[in-house]
């Protein structure tokens, strides 16, 4: 396989976690009618249930693509994805839709978690990077257009159609995956599965409060991303009166993360991880602080151009803050980092999906739920970090 063929066939793998999350958002208005759902805040669930999902996939595909192979992990996930979309598609109640999207979270998380591995086996040093850097490339772009592709297809079908989308791209993507990409993993290199090696090596990790405050203030990132993510489709139709045009807006916004993602690459060297965090986490406590007052003084409906420019800049914090915080929460675990990326992830999600599903239910057709809940994900950040740091300079 050409390095071309194989950066492509990668991006649309690694891509499939966003486009399960970020193609539905569209479809929100649709699918509370379709189920006569009387609480509106009650289709954040569409997010929280892939989210949690993904929990339990994070423990189970680290370990598995060791034992089994990472070309074995990354298509059984892909497998129950497929499982999970017939299921959410087919669904005649809101329970069994939610059950389908939780079967997609498990599923997703074997490309997600498995694919680094491989490509890890298959690229070293410079190549690896430049590889990486490809592929994170398109991996900004996709949060940024699928909820244009979300709303082109709820234009021509209903909400059941995303689901279509996702089955025939995965089943595609599959087929060329199996066909095309040999296993990287030797089987003279792979570790014998150990629920007791397992649980010892999870039970090490947890007890490490630098490690865990790290991954928990990672997975309060995420979970302020999540309950923006889960709100704001209604933000802009109830605040701002934007249907038509939301996936512009969305984009717009999307973009701060991609941005200062790419420029944290260039800022990590001269700055340092900590540094650069704790200005972040920062920064976010204030921006946030700032969309909060907008926000009081307008009665919770603020200009449209405050409430882009405030929220970019809270963007572009959280982007930088996502890569520092699992690098700086895998720098300890040494021989045990494959499981431990597995256990950070895991715990990170479950963090996110817990306050973004706390908070979400305070949505009253205002920004003023979205900048409290930033605004305590950014606090509470700055304390887990900076209690970490002292926890380091004085073992």
């Amino acid at each position: 396989m050409g390095t071309i063929e194989f950066i492509t066939l990668f991006a649309l793998i690694t891509s499939l976690t966003a486009l399960s999350i970020d193609a539905m958002l569209p479809a929100f208005p649709a699918i509370a009618d379709s189920f006569s759902l009387t609480d509106s805040n009650d289709t954040q669930l569409v997010i929280s249930a892939l989210v949690f999902g993904m929990v339990f996939g994070e423990l189970l595909f680290g370990p598995l693509s060791d034992t089994k192979g990472r070309k074995y992990a990354i298509l059984l996930g892909m497998l129950i994805f497929c499982l999970g979309s017939i299921i959410s598609m087919t669904a005649q109640s809101y329970e069994w839709m939610l059950v389908g999207r939780l079967i997609q979270g498990f599923g997703v998380s074997g490309p997600k978690i498995a694919s680094r591995a491989l490509i890890r086996d298959q690229y070293t040093g410079a190549s690896m990077a430049r590889i990486m850097s490809f592929i994170m490339m398109f991996f900004i772009l996709v949060p940024m257009l699928a909820p244009a592709l979300g709303q082109l297809i709820i234009s021509f079908a209903n909400w059941r159609a995303i689901f279509v989308v996702f089955l025939v791209m995965t089943v595609i993507v599959g087929i060329w995956f199996a066909l095309r990409q040999p296993e990287t993993l030797s089987k003279d290199r792979r570790i014998p599965f150990s629920l007791k090696a397992v649980a010892k090596a999870s039970k090490s990790i947890l007890l490490k409060p630098v490690v865990m405050a790290y991954a928990v203030t990672a997975g309060l990132l995420f979970g302020a991303l999540l309950l923006y993510i889960g709100m704001a489709q209604a933000i802009f139709q109830d605040v701002f009166q934007i249907t038509d045009q939301f996936p512009l807006y969305f984009a717009i916004l999307a973009s701060g993360v991609g941005v200062s993602s790419f420029l944290n690459g260039k800022l990590v060297m001269k700055y340092g991880m900590y540094k650069l965090s704790i200005s972040a986490l920062i920064c976010l406590a204030g921006f946030s602080a700032l969309l909060l007052l907008v926000g009081l003084i307008y009665q919770g409906q603020p200009p449209l151009l405050w409430f882009m420019l405030i929220s970019f800049l809270c963007f572009c914090c959280i982007g930088i803050l996502f890569g520092n915080l699992t690098a700086m929460a895998m720098e300890t675990l040494g021989n045990i980092a494959g499981l431990g990326a597995s256990i950070i992830a895991s715990s990170s999600s479950l963090v996110a999906v817990i306050f973004s599903a706390s908070c979400g239910r305070f949505y009253n057709q205002t920004t003023i739920p979205l900048a409290i809940g930033f605004i305590c994900a950014a606090l509470l950040g700055l304390l887990l970090v900076a209690r970490a740091e002292k926890l380091k300079q004085s073992a």
